[in-house]
Formats: structure tokens, sequence, C-alpha cells
């Protein structure tokens, strides 16, 4: 499976100076947790400092160790990885959470987006895509497996027609719609400047502009956003 950046598409892998990523395994699957420990363990940049296995474990273990990652499973016990996401994201707000599981529910992932959840990744995913995507979430992109991720714009396209008031969207250039739009398909930085014919650099300058005139913090949230304003067509999306 080849997860989809749709955030601020910043290059993954750390160099050799770079601090170490802290990273909690919160999944009830002893399993699981073994084998993502083991791939994980040869990676550089990357410490597993702690396991959990329940959503109880992994809030206490969060606020007690304040960890770069969580991989946070959905299903779980005596507090789900939902309700954990939310009380993770209040105790230790520098925290980022990465959902991996076997749901695919659109309403579990509604309420991990809401809960502030950076991503959202089916355990289809390969065991080695696993670091590259933690190093993702911690340098503020936001992945999400490409069925979940259509599902979610199509959430915030419906939430659009329902909806009746309207405001005055912040005026965005021609190119920034262009720029938004690619990255609303899914495409990294990189390949938005292939597709435009222009570097990685002006793209992220175009996405820095974009998320400061929409007052956002991230690309996913500008992707929703835009969707929402109809600012960008979700045909084909």
């Amino acid at each position: 499976m080849t997860d989809t950046d749709i955030e601020t598409g910043v290059e993954t892998g750390l160099g050799p100076g770079d601090q170490t990523l802290r990273v909690i395994i919160a999944d009830d699957q002893a399993l699981f947790r073994r084998g993502l420990r083991a791939v994980l363990a040869d990676e550089p940049g990357i410490e597993i400092v702690a396991e959990a296995e329940d959503g109880e474990e992994a809030v206490a273990k969060a606020e007690e160790l304040a960890p770069d990652v969580i991989l946070m499973d959905v299903r779980m016990p005596k507090v789900t990885g939902i309700e954990a996401a939310r009380a993770v994201h209040a105790l230790a707000p520098t925290t980022k959470i990465l959902m991996v599981t076997v749901s695919d529910e659109d309403e579990d992932l509604f309420e991990a987006v809401k809960a502030g959840a950076s991503g959202y990744l089916l355990k289809e995913i390969s065991v080695e895509q696993v670091a590259d995507a933690i190093r993702a979430v911690a340098q503020g992109q936001s992945l999400i497996t490409p069925s979940m991720a259509a599902k979610l714009l199509s959430e915030f396209s419906a939430l659009a027609e329902r909806a009746e008031a309207r405001f005055p969207a912040p005026v965005l250039t021609g190119r920034e719609l262009e720029v938004l739009g690619l990255a609303a398909k899914g495409l990294s930085n990189r390949e938005i400047g292939q597709r435009l014919f222009i570097s990685d650099n002006t793209v992220k300058n175009h996405v820095r502009n974009i998320l400061e005139k929409l007052h956002l913090h991230s690309r996913m949230q500008a992707v929703m956003y835009a969707v929402r304003e109809r600012l960008i067509e979700t045909d084909g999306l």
C-alpha cells in the first residue's frame, strides 16, 4: 500500500545530527507491537520508549514520557484509541498521534481527525513503511490511506452542500489554488513541483502562504477547508 501525503510535504528522513524521535506503540495485539519494535529497532533516529496494550495505559505513558509520536490502534480495551487520542492531545499537545488500524469505518476516521490524529493508516501498510510515516508526522505532515482520504474529502464536500451560512473565503492566487488542488489529490511537494514545473522550495512557499492566508496549521486542514468552501474541484478526488 502506498500512503498518501496530504500535509506539508516536508522531506522525510533524519540526518545524522537530527534529534532522535521518541515513540510509543499502543496496540492490544502483542504480536503487532513486537513486530513494529523489531523493525523500528534498526531505524536510525527512532527510539521506542514504551509500549501500551490499551488506551488507558497509552494516555498514562504519554503524560509521563511526552513522546514525539504515538502509534495508536483505534480498537483497544478499557479506553479506545480515539478516546485516548483526545486525552493525549490535551495532556501532551506536542505529541503527534498516528493511527495504525484495521478499521476502515468512516466514523472512526472522522472521529480520529477530530480527536487530533495526524494520520490514519490501515494495517495493510507494510511495517517497513511505518518508520517513514513516523518521521513524516513528526515533521508536521498528515498521512491518510488513499481510500480513507477519499472518504474524508467526500464527507467535507457533503458538509459544504448542507451548509447554509457562508463567509467570504480568503483570496488565493491561481497558482495557490493549483497547488492546493494537487495536494488534495495526494501529491507530494516534489510531485506537485514536477506537475507545475516549479521547484520543491517554491511549492513549500506556496503551501506556507496558503496556510497563512487561511489561518490554518496543516495541509490537511487547508484541503478540507478548500473542499468545504468549494475553492477546488472535488471531481475525481
